[in-house]
């Protein structure tokens, strides 16, 4: 009997599957030229997809009669009833919507209709800012960059050749970033956001996630400011701002009728050009004065950052039977620096709202979540869920890219740069930086510390060198989590000792350990005073010796622990051996009259006496600080924290 169950639910699953079919097409106006990113959506619902840029749009929908609604910005709502029992091709031509002036917007010197309109809709800002207390939604976000123009050569480096490396055609022109997501978003009032990634799909790369983030795209004209970071180092006033009245003038340009209801459009134009301001048009709903769209942009003007024009176009659509929900929300920007023209867009669809959910504050100090999964999803997946089609130039990227990202991964390549990178240059080894030699295969890399920063000169030691060497090997980029290892060894000609240390940090899941091992001249203010290199200089040429230093021997070992979110715990235990030294040398380049090195004891200036006897330590410290508010993301290695702009607090206790 189980078995004859178990075989009926899945003819019920073969059936089941069987009645979902492709809906397609494409997208014209009335010259047959095609209307980009379209909202497709079906009626009384939030279940919907996006055409492309050229007007192509793709659902896969269950069989029965569907009522499609197609929106635009600027063209006439269209409706479409549609039977699917089979895949079907249904394409579509949208008429510009014409806009009827009222009588008011042509009687001299009345005040132009629009200010009424936009002063409703200040009165209603605050209802509808607050009106949903919290909601979930499915969101699809797609972000392309592409490189315009760019010169031959860029201090020094060869643009043309990295320009091939990353995709762009012989004049370096080219996309340069493409990727795709689809998370779930959750939203508590005021500005409470947390985001699971469902999936993730970037060109060039089989293991990066998206850089597109649902919660990073806050644009709520509601809110009376748009403050966004790196953009603009002042926030941009919203159009139905309180204080909007000030910032903006306003013109009528008709109003037209959309499923019984009248929609407005109304022209912002700036009063001030260099004010934090929007300039296009944006759609207000007759009687409810609820935003049904925008269509705005930020220029150069407004001394914007990086951009010269960012385009923001967000479309709204009914969710149950009061609420209006964003359903589509899309940025395109184009800008240039030092030679470098770019541009591109970032869109999102929004799906599947469910309205004042009951959700718990307490789940969102985890903002973000990717699983090990979400860059997985194979090319049979997307073009299953992807519900904007790619375009014939995003298809060859993400086929070039993928053979790029072969080559660029593989032993063969990696090993080449490190060849070419890992020459031994004399005079940087000298006088520069020092040498390091790459790995990138491994992720490994050893640092070799340069001459320049080696030597050094006091009056305790005389000249010496103190070399230091080091390795790493990153154990997760998106952590920054690195085993690090490092050594050093020092002498002193004037008092003839050899001393050398070995420190590292182990990072072993969420903790740290570390140890440190050696023998050292430190100075006696464990904060610093001076660095060597300044020492030296004042030594040698002012005859001043700020470094009061000693002899340790020591054997260091610590633990940092993180516990939770904010909670952070540390653990150290030191035994040394401490020794006072004492001036073995005057030697300067210059006398300076009147002045005289002073003696390793800074109580005892004048005199070199010792400043403490020899002795040893055994030192415990136990430390816990605490981050109010502190938040952080999951990803499939670890966690990474964000600052907080709430208080530390934190206790150490420290037993000799």
């Amino acid at each position: 009997m189980r078995i004859i169950f178990t075989f009926l639910i899945f003819l019920c699953s073969i059936s089941t599957q069987a009645q979902n079919y492709t809906l397609s097409g494409k997208i014209s106006d009335l010259q047959g030229k095609p209307v980009s990113f379209v909202s497709v959506y079906i009626k009384n619902t939030s279940k919907g997809t996006s055409a492309n840029s050229e007007g192509e749009y793709r659902l896969i929908l269950p069989s029965g009669k569907i009522e499609l609604i197609f929106k635009a910005i600027g063209y006439r709502q269209e409706s479409r009833i549609l039977e699917l029992n089979e895949n079907l091709v249904y394409n579509l031509s949208m008429a510009s919507e014409v806009y009827q002036l009222k009588d008011v917007a042509s009687v001299p010197g009345a005040e132009d209709a629009a200010y009424e309109i936009i002063r409703q809709a200040i009165r209603k800002r605050k209802t509808y800012l607050n009106e949903v207390k919290s909601y979930t939604a499915d969101v699809y976000l797609k972000g392309l960059q592409k490189m315009l123009a760019a010169p031959k050569k860029f201090l020094g480096r060869d643009i043309e050749k990295m320009g091939k490396e990353i995709g762009l055609d012989s004049n370096r022109k080219g996309i340069f970033y493409l990727s795709e997501s689809e998370s779930k978003l959750s939203f508590i009032q005021p500005d409470k956001y947390k985001e699971e990634m469902i999936s993730s799909k970037v060109a060039g790369s089989n293991r990066a996630f998206s850089f597109n983030r649902a919660s990073g795209v806050r644009v709520n004209f509601y809110e009376n400011f748009q403050n966004w970071e790196g953009l603009s180092n002042r926030p941009f006033i919203s159009p139905i701002a309180d204080n909007a009245l000030f910032y903006y003038k306003y013109q009528f340009l008709g109003s037209t009728i959309e499923n019984g209801q009248m929609i407005n459009k109304i022209r912002v134009i700036p009063r001030r050009n260099a004010d934090p301001v929007f300039r296009g048009n944006i759609y207000i709903l007759d009687d409810s004065w609820r935003i049904h769209a925008v269509d705005l942009y930020m220029s150069k003007e407004a001394n914007i950052n990086i951009v010269d024009t960012l385009k923001i176009n967000q479309q709204f659509f009914p969710v149950g039977e009061k609420v209006w929900m964003p359903s589509s929300l899309k940025f395109d920007f184009t800008g240039g620096l030092l030679g470098f023209r770019f541009g591109g867009y970032f869109i999102a669809v929004y799906k599947n709202y469910d309205i004042n959910p009951d959700l718990d504050p307490k789940d969102f100090v985890e903002v973000l979540r990717i699983t090990k999964e979400v860059s997985k999803k194979d090319s049979n997946y997307w073009s299953q869920v992807r519900p904007i089609p790619l375009t014939a130039e995003e298809k060859v990227d993400y086929r070039k890219k993928e053979t790029l990202a072969a080559k660029r991964e593989s032993k063969f390549y990696l090993d080449s740069l490190d060849k070419e990178n890992n020459q031994f240059k004399p005079l940087a080894f000298v006088f520069g930086r020092g040498y390091t030699v790459r790995n990138r295969f491994k992720k490994e890399y050893y640092r070799f510390s340069s001459i320049r920063n080696s030597v050094f000169y006091n009056t305790v030691e005389g000249f010496g060198i103190d070399y230091k060497v080091g390795y790493s090997k990153r154990i997760d980029s998106l952590t920054d989590r690195n085993l690090d290892l490092n050594g050093n060894v020092r002498y002193g000609f004037a008092r003839k000792n050899l001393y050398g240390s070995i420190a590292g940090n182990i990072p072993v899941k969420n903790s740290m350990l570390g140890f440190n091992i050696g023998t050292d001249v430190p100075d006696l203010n464990n904060m610093g005073t001076i660095t060597p290199f300044g020492n030296s200089i004042n030594s040698l040429f002012y005859e001043r010796n700020f470094l009061k230093l000693y002899e340790k021997k020591f054997i260091q070992f610590f633990a940092v622990q993180r516990l939770t979110a904010g909670v952070n715990t540390t653990f150290a235990v030191e035994w040394s051996k401490r020794k006072s030294l004492q001036n073995t040398t005057d030697y300067s380049f210059v006398d300076v009259k009147d002045r005289e090195f002073t003696s390793n004891n800074p109580f005892s200036p004048k005199l070199e006496m010792p400043l403490f006897p020899a002795g040893e330590a055994l030192k415990l410290t136990v430390s816990a600080t605490y981050q109010f508010g502190q938040k952080y993301a999951t990803y499939p290695t670890g966690k990474i924290y964000y600052p907080s702009k709430y208080p530390l607090i934190g206790f150490s206790y420290t037993k000799g």
